[in-house]
């Protein structure tokens, strides 16, 4: 017999819900934490300004009324140290951490056929088998390693946003570098601007980012809370399950001046639902250039530095690399203390004991911030050596991940991703998909209970159709075009392969539920 029913890998939000819906039903079930407690993301990353990009009312668990109405989420767009005490709350609340293993990390796990377990192998020297595995480990989860020449040699402080010390960092009055301006860097540059004596940001590539209007939010909440049935309901039914009335117009057929009055009220609003404005934004390359020169615009009004402004445009497609949500990060150009450095134009050749030479000049800095991203997606599978006899998941990704619906991967038996690849993830509120899948992966366990079967796996023929379909269908829009971490882009070496299901996280549900309501088509049973 196996020490458990169920290894579930990760305590963050996927990983918390999973537990709780697996005991609840009986199930014994162990989760394995790398950290030191629960949250996820939000337990690693917090660098100064972190917060979350989804309004909070639709980053929070939908499965308990009580736990919806006893919650009050303070800003519209909650900080990190607010989210983790949210997910500590929750901990507490249903008593999860005394069925989780922190401080452990899993190194291996094999397949045994004969048995029809998993030994999950971990850094401790430990080793559990499982009848079932689920991977709830994060679609960014394991930071970028960049490797800069001489970075051993800096005799100042080195930090990295995904691993920021938990007693913070002092940074008042110091000379600072920040390399990189993804949601990391925008946030950490906005919040640390009016505190450092000097900031120089290192930029390789301009963001588009829009405002979040962030604020108190006792107005908002109050509302959600007398209709949060009708708010999950119909999230889970729109293209990135959260709030956003979807456009339904085509851009490119609709009167320009209604097209500007329909963005500006979307910037107005604030947050990620300015790219659902019209719903062509994304496959049409007229209709992005329009959505794109409007946020040039309003970059060009809020920087007053002519020539600093002309650095700080994109000129890629909108939306095809995540929207930042800032709160006023654009504005922090018109300081006195604040520089770019675009290494484009002046490539960092290493780091000294003083500090980074870009170029032919070196910058003296007290202390560097890496905000260089994840290896996104698949980065926290391929960390862990997954292998099914002489097969190796790692291998079999080598040139891309190929699963069915992001749930699992052929001749990977009874182990199951939550939000894994060739599923919605990263392009919608993680929070309405984990939810989706949590509850998914529950049922299939049901009914495999109920049915006196112990295996499940993904039918080959059917992985690879949906892997056809997902790519096929991002390449029905614009975003293939953009180097960005959807593509594995901002990972040396790594094969460049959209990740995410473009469709929309209502069109996956209907999908994911048709496969169900089939017998579960394309898993194979026994």
């Amino acid at each position: 017999m196996p020490d458990h029913d169920v290894i579930i890998i990760g305590a963050g939000f996927a990983g918390l819900y999973q537990l709780y819906r697996l005991r609840e039903l009986g199930y014994d079930a162990r989760v394995i934490e790398a950290g030191g407690d629960v949250g996820g993301t939000w337990y690693w990353n917090r660098y100064p300004g972190a917060r979350c990009d989804v309004p909070s009312i639709e980053y929070s668990y939908s499965f308990d009324p009580d736990l919806e109405q006893e919650w009050n989420w303070s800003e519209r767009y909650a900080a990190q140290p607010e989210i983790l005490s949210y997910v500590q709350h929750v901990a507490q609340r249903y008593d999860l951490r005394k069925d989780i293993t922190f401080n452990t990390r899993v190194d291996r796990m094999e397949w045994d056929d004969e048995a029809g377990q998993w030994t999950v192998l971990t850094d401790d020297g430990a080793s559990r088998t499982a009848r079932h595995v689920i991977a709830a480990t994060g679609c960014l989860s394991v930071p970028t390693q960049p490797v800069f020449d001489g970075a051993d040699d800096f005799r100042g402080e080195l930090y990295s946003t995904s691993s920021w010390p938990h007693d913070g960092v002092e940074l008042a009055g110091k000379k600072v570098a920040v390399i990189g301006t993804g949601s990391s860097g925008v946030q950490t540059i906005t919040a640390i601007a009016p505190v450092v004596g000097e900031l120089t940001v290192f930029q390789r590539t301009p963001v588009f980012a829009v405002p979040a209007h962030n604020g108190p939010n006792a107005e908002r909440l109050a509302d959600a809370k007398t209709r949060y049935r009708e708010i999950r309901e119909s999230s889970r039914m729109t293209l990135g399950g959260l709030q956003c009335d979807d456009g339904k117009r085509l851009l490119v057929e609709t009167d320009p001046a209604e097209v500007e009055r329909e963005l500006d009220r979307r910037w107005a609003n604030g947050g990620l639902c300015f790219q659902n404005s019209f719903k062509d934004i994304v496959t049409d390359a007229q209709a992005n250039e329009v959505a794109a020169d409007y946020i040039r615009r309003q970059i060009r009004e809020k920087v007053t530095d002519p020539d600093l402004v002309e650095k700080l445009l994109p000129h890629y497609p909108v939306a095809t690399k995540r929207l930042c949500v800032d709160t006023g990060y654009y504005e922090v150009y018109n300081q006195d203390n604040v520089s770019l450095v675009d290494i484009r134009e002046r490539p960092i050749r290493r780091i000294t004991e003083r500090g980074i030479v870009a170029g032919d000049t070196e910058h003296e800095f007290d202390v560097i911030i890496l905000a260089t991203g994840f290896d996104a997606m698949t980065g926290a599978l391929n960390s862990i050596d997954i292998r099914n006899g002489e097969k190796s998941l790692r291998d079999k990704w080598a040139h891309g991940p190929r699963t069915y619906l992001g749930l699992m991967s052929a001749d990977f038996p009874n182990l199951f991703f939550i939000t894994g690849p060739q599923s919605p993830s990263v392009l919608s509120n993680m929070l309405t998909s984990i939810e989706y899948h949590v509850d998914w992966i529950a049922r299939a366990m049901e009914h495999m209970r109920k049915h006196g079967l112990r295996r499940i796996q993904a039918e080959a023929d059917v992985e690879d159709n949906w892997v056809n379909t997902t790519n096929d269908l991002a390449d029905l829009t614009l975003m293939p075009q953009a180097a960005s971490w959807y593509m594995g882009a901002n990972i040396p070496g790594k094969q460049r392969v959209f990740m995410p299901f473009v469709g929309g996280v209502g069109t996956y549900k209907q999908i994911g539920d048709g496969v169900e309501v089939a017998h579960y088509h394309g898993f194979e049973m026994v």
